[in-house]
């Protein structure tokens, strides 16, 4: 067998093992050593494993990562998701769907802090889903609301995805990281939107909340304004060019501590909790992201992906066309194939052939990130619909899948926005030029 024939028998073998279910990391590990083998030599594969994994785990670049989890854990065990909900209930309850909406907004600027899409959806869902209850809403319009304002921690910075994007990349992650910020706020508009169209149609579904003076509103602010100061700081310290991203992530894990601290809402408890959270989910990452960059030095010496770049740079279709098809693939993979796993597992595909087009590389990781927001809530995977369930288990999974259709109806027509108004995306990133 050719090594291009090698290639492909991996990928076909990948995609089969990663439906059963086995864990991500260990078989993007295992097929990319075997493959990598059967190409250069079992000596020269032994070689390579053992030098990536040392790589991976002590990667400088790659401690951002437990930072910005560190950050989220603390924001989320120290209470501060419930004053963003409470906040954002006193502005918006009053509309029709007026709570599912605040979940929404809660959720917008609670990715601020956290950078993980189900972390964001599991915190909302405790918060949110009794006060919906309690209000009659209807159950799949509030778990739909939960499990797809969620995705949004994926695209509001700071943004794991992001940062696995910028490394594979080898991308500014404070470009990608002020590139998400627009799309993420249209696209939290737009489920807003979204969420008004359908209880104005269908009142019952989200009834109308009681109404709040202008000064129980401002007063409402106080449980917000730190979060967005906090944000603004480590953001705003990142692009002015006074931290490193890593630096960054530190800062903001101080300062949601400093900030729970002088609330006096972190305990020893809740800070070993965090600590043992942020871990655990590091550590996952970090074995997903090893593994990855093996599978990568198996397709590099198999040219699979020069081949398939090659061959879409060639075919006699706009480029247009190709980035939609681009985008099917993703939108369907998404359904089987975690977010975060399809992003290294494509991206060194993908991104070749995009480059080509001459499609700027910030625009692609935003519409990459879009695209596995739609994974998240769509069946059967959906991770953030399994987060929803496994809080609420009284409700059916199918209901949390029902409810969060129109909400995937909404990114798909976001992500087309972004194709068609690429400057959506990229006009704050280029201000930083």
């Amino acid at each position: 067998m050719t090594a291009l024939q090698i290639g492909i028998c991996g990928c076909i073998f990948l995609v089969v093992m990663l439906v059963s279910s086995i864990p991500v990391g260990l078989v993007m590990a295992a097929v990319g050593a075997i493959g990598f083998a059967c190409i250069v030599s079992p000596q020269a594969a032994l070689s390579m494993i053992s030098a990536d994994v040392f790589d991976i785990f002590s990667s400088y670049s790659l401690t951002v990562i437990p930072l910005f989890v560190l950050m989220g854990q603390i924001g989320f065990h120290s209470g501060i998701s419930r004053r963003l909900f409470n906040a954002a209930y006193k502005w918006l309850g009053h509309l029709p769907g007026g709570l599912a909406m605040s979940t929404v907004g809660a959720c917008t600027v609670f990715g601020a802090i956290c950078g993980s899409g189900p972390a964001t959806a599991a915190t909302m869902a405790m918060v949110a889903l009794p006060e919906m209850k309690r209000y009659n809403y209807s159950m799949e319009l509030a778990t739909g609301s939960v499990a797809a304002g969620g995705s949004l921690g994926m695209l509001i910075p700071p943004s794991v995805v992001f940062i696995v994007y910028a490394i594979l990349t080898e991308q500014s992650i404070g470009k990608l990281f002020i590139a998400g910020i627009v799309p993420g706020i249209m696209i939290a508009a737009m489920f807003c939107l979204q969420i008004y169209i359908q209880c104005k149609l269908k009142p019952s579904m989200g009834p109308v909340g009681e109404k709040t003076s202008f000064k129980e509103k401002l007063i409402s602010l106080k449980g917000v304004i730190e979060t967005i100061l906090l944000f603004v700081f480590v953001m705003g310290g990142m692009f002015a060019g006074f931290f490193t991203p890593t630096e960054a992530a530190a800062m903001g894990a101080l300062g949601i501590l400093i900030i729970a601290a002088v609330r006096k809402n972190i305990t020893i408890k809740i800070l070993i909790r965090s600590l043992f959270e942020t871990i655990r989910t590091s550590c996952m990452v970090m074995v997903i992201i090893a593994g990855a960059v093996i599978f990568g030095r198996f397709l590099a010496v198999s040219r699979v992906p020069f081949e398939l770049a090659s061959s879409l740079s060639t075919m006699p279709l706009p480029p247009w066309v190709i980035i939609a098809f681009i985008i099917i693939f993703y939108l369907i993979a998404g359904c089987f194939v975690d977010a975060l796993a399809l992003v290294l597992l494509t991206v060194p595909i993908f991104y070749p052939v995009v480059i080509g087009l001459g499609y700027d590389p910030i625009w692609f990781g935003v519409i990459i990130v879009v695209v596995t927001q739609m994974g998240v809530i769509s069946p059967p995977v959906g991770i953030n619909v399994y987060v929803v369930s496994g809080i609420e288990r009284d409700i059916p999974l199918q209901t949390i899948f029902k409810g969060s259709m129109p909400f995937l109806y909404t990114l798909i027509i976001a992500s087309i926005i972004l194709v068609m108004f690429p400057s959506i995306s990229v006009f704050l990133p280029n201000m930083l030029k």
